[in-house]
């Protein structure tokens, strides 16, 4: 999927159905195996100056935050795959990097909805401020009204509407350029391997709005920052430029091995849908 040579004709609910269950399954086992290494990321953002993080509990949220994710996953892929399938569609051959970045960019909007609110209870608690994910949702909302579950909202959209479509642009083209030189299907390896550049290079591209996002996400009731603009510029003045770069190295190290296990799960996962619902075709048409 994802090239601009598949078939012209394609069933809506069942390509949402198929890609919001290898959405999930992606999402929940990426997030599982890499939530540590997030966690040490969120910390060291949200560090001002010289401060020290802590290094315990890093698995701190993981059950709660697994809740919010395979929602959010399923529902952008859902969103995604259709989307993208129907751009192909509409869309010359020589755009199919237009219907990527735009199914991509939709897709992440859709999801944001779910996304956000993990986000932020996520990042309470990997950084100390809360001890569960409905202890978080309980007093966030008592204390900043349902609005605070949505803390970082613009800065998240930010960072990550570029992201989503940078880093499944990336993936899908490489993916066909691979494809064309080949001339084969790709194995699990290699999407696995397409999948962790993607992730890397959109990744680092993208630290300086996570670090912004991660910023407005944790300060609670503090209001250091007042919106996006605020945050840059407190940043940029009391900490200097490369305080923007926080966190990169985990970072890129985070979601390029997610990217390949994300993708790699991704493409799997499809790929069995679509042979499971071949043979129950064929069985159908041997009755």
């Amino acid at each position: 999927m994802g090239e601009g040579g598949e078939e012209k004709s394609f069933n809506f609910l069942q390509v949402l159905l198929e890609g919001s269950i290898a959405g999930g399954t992606a999402g929940v086992v990426v997030e599982t195996a890499l939530y540590p290494i997030d966690t040490i990321k969120t910390r060291l953002q949200a560090a001002q100056g010289g401060s020290w993080i802590e290094w315990k509990g890093l698995y701190a949220g993981l059950a709660g935050n697994l809740a919010g994710v395979l929602p959010a996953s399923a529902i952008f892929v859902g969103v995604y795959e259709p989307t993208k399938r129907k751009l192909l569609e509409t869309l010359p051959e020589n755009l199919s990097a237009v219907a990527h970045f735009t199914a991509g960019a939709i897709g992440g909007i859709a999801a944001s909805l779910v996304r956000v609110p993990t986000e932020v209870v996520k990042q309470r608690i990997q950084t100390g401020q809360f001890k569960s994910a409905p202890d978080a949702v309980r007093l966030i909302v008592a204390k900043e009204g349902f609005k605070g579950l949505y803390a970082g909202y613009g800065s998240f959209l930010l960072r990550d509407l570029p992201f989503d479509a940078i880093q499944f642009c990336i993936y899908e083209q490489l993916r066909i350029g691979y494809k064309v030189m080949a001339r084969r299907e790709l194995n699990d390896p290699e999407n696995a391997l397409i999948g962790a550049f993607a992730g890397a290079i959109t990744g680092a591209i993208t630290t300086p709005l996570d670090v912004m996002k991660t910023r407005l996400m944790v300060q609670g009731q503090g209001n250091q920052y007042t919106g996006i603009v605020s945050c840059a510029q407190t940043i940029l003045r009391e900490e200097g430029p490369t305080a923007f770069l926080k966190g990169i190295e985990p970072r890129v190290l985070w979601i390029g091995i997610g990217g390949s296990i994300f993708f790699g799960v991704l493409e799997k996962t499809k790929l069995m849908l679509a042979e499971r619902r071949n043979r129950e075709l064929r069985a159908v048409k041997d009755e």
